[in-house]
């Protein structure tokens, strides 16, 4: 190893492979260091259950913000697989249970859905309509999410001003009461803008405005896509990226701490052989800002608040639905549990007031209805699938008393959920593993943080910022700067992070080689 790098990254998750692998391939010394056995972050297919051979995507699951831009440049070799069906949402109405189905292309049989459960065709007119608005937008804002940030009124003057007042400037929630009568539909449009994220439809902050964003514009069709061979394919791929263009990845290297003054930088971490440092030109952060607080010996002015229940299971084979609608159509896109527009409401507002949501908003997504390729032969051949449950408003604070117990009752309450909407129970369905233990794993934020270093479990290391400056001051940067001009922060707490997309990773080493002579 040597002395000096031109670019030294904190962390090998994602973000850093692909700055890394930009960086690098520009003719930059490139070393990563990361504290685990292996890269990715979170970004990780594992073998979750003893003497079970099925790799499941164990913390992040779907891609959607990945730009195939990224994917072309570094030449990933990487398959990301559409789902047929957008989602699906179980629902008990009149002593009927019915099921609200999204194809993936929308056609016949969708409206066909919403009619059996509204009655009529507006709610799914009005749908059509907001999500042909919203594409617009997305239409807008993704080509500029690899390019230096623009300020708000340049990207404004490309939107149509209601839609723009409807999205930027006021509270979700009243869109969604504007535009959608039934409570389900309105539900099924509001999940988007809490996912991993608390706060209500109509908090002024406009927190679940920007959240719902960037859930819609991947790519420009916010389509959220399945990577074949896991999670672990992305990471993978990346990984061979970036060894190939030249950089040095070592992992078992957990940083201590990082200084830059504008010139020079130097990391300090410490290995399998003790401790040690290296000088370099940049450093490149690849960890939450909060955790960069405490690496640069600065008190750490906040610590993010993660808001989610993930729940891993391997079923021996899919349940049967109370609606009589195909199991394997039903799961094959995003499952919606209890995520009507008042029970999201409900729920935030018992978990503010600090109890566990007595009827937990959650979905479900089977990716091996879509990739069956993450189970062995045999396990696909005897009809196994993996389910992964994501809870909603399960904030950090509810689990600090007693994370043990708290996480018992959540798994409890929320399959509970999913069984109501089932026609028989779901227990004899759930594999078990070698030591006869059903298999099921469940991760709070405080399980998050421990296992992969989130501060407060939160998945997108703080809240989400509009991608674009605020004003004119702010564009034509990248929104990975800090306060010293060699040091960048290249994560999810970047201005345009979140979620697997590798933007952050881009826009860091794009930064750096505009400065580097």
């Amino acid at each position: 190893m040597k002395d000096f790098y031109d670019v030294v990254i904190a962390g090998g998750g994602h973000n850093g492979l692909v700055a890394a692998s930009y960086l690098a391939g520009a003719g930059l010394s490139t070393l990563v260091l990361e504290r685990q056995s292996h890269t990715g972050g979170a970004a990780v297919s594992e073998q979750v259950f003893p003497g079970v051979d099925a790799r499941l995507s164990r913390y992040s699951y779907l891609v959607s913000l990945l730009p195939d831009k990224i994917v072309a440049d570094l030449g990933l070799s990487l398959e990301l697989r559409s789902r047929s069906v957008a989602s699906y949402t179980p629902v008990r109405r009149g002593g009927r249970d019915l099921g609200l189905m999204v194809e993936r292309p929308e056609g016949a049989a969708t409206r066909e859905s919403f009619a059996a459960l509204t009655g009529s065709d507006p709610d799914y007119d009005a749908w059509q309509a907001f999500y042909g608005s919203v594409g617009s937008l997305a239409s807008a804002v993704a080509p500029t999410l690899l390019e230096p940030l623009e300020s708000a009124d340049s990207v404004r003057r490309r939107v149509d001003p209601a839609l723009w007042e409807e999205l930027v400037e006021r509270p979700l929630g009243e869109t969604i009461e504007r535009r959608f009568t039934d409570d389900t539909v309105r539900g099924v449009v509001a999940t988007d803008g809490v996912i991993g994220t608390f706060a209500r439809l109509h908090d002024e902050s406009l927190l679940q405005n920007r959240c719902f964003l960037y859930h819609l514009i991947g790519n420009g069709t916010g389509e959220w896509r399945v990577p074949v061979g896991g999670m672990g394919a992305v990471t993978d791929a990346l990984l061979q990226a970036a060894r190939r263009a030249g950089a040095a990845v070592v992992t078992n290297a957990e940083v201590l701490s990082v200084e830059a003054d504008g010139t020079r930088g130097s990391v300090t971490w410490m290995g399998g052989d003790g401790e040690r440092s290296v000088d370099c030109s940049f450093v490149l952060a690849n960890v939450a800002p909060a955790v960069l607080d405490r690496l640069r010996g600065r008190p750490v002015a906040s610590k993010p608040e993660g808001s989610q229940l993930k729940i891993n299971l391997l079923l021996s084979r899919l349940p049967l639905l109370r609606s009589g609608d195909d199991p394997r159509r039903a799961f094959a896109g995003t499952f919606h549990i209890d995520e009507d527009y008042t029970q999201l409401e409900t729920a935030y507002g018992e978990a503010a007031a600090g109890s566990l949501p007595a009827v937990p908003p959650s979905e479900v997504y089977c990716h091996s209805l879509t990739d069956p390729s993450i189970l062995s032969p045999s396990l696909v051949a005897s009809g196994h699938q993996t389910l992964t449950v994501f809870g909603v408003h399960f904030p950090a604070r509810l689990f600090a008393a007693d994370n043990d117990s708290a996480r018992a009752e959540s798994v409890r309450r929320v399959l509970a959920g999913l069984e109501s909407y089932l026609a028989e129970p779901l227990e004899p369905c759930i594999a078990r593993d070698a030591d006869g233990n059903l298999c099921v794993e469940a991760k709070t934020p405080y399980d998050i943080e421990e296992s992969v270093g989130m501060p407060g479990g939160h998945i997108f290391h703080g809240d989400l910022s509009w991608p674009w400056a605020d004003d004119e001051s702010g564009a034509g940067r990248w929104g990975v700067e800090t306060d010293v001009a060699n040091l960048m922060i290249c994560g999810s707490g970047a201005r345009r992070g979140g979620a697997v997309s590798g933007i952050s990773g881009h826009n860091a080493a794009h930064a750096v080689l505009a400065l580097h002579p």
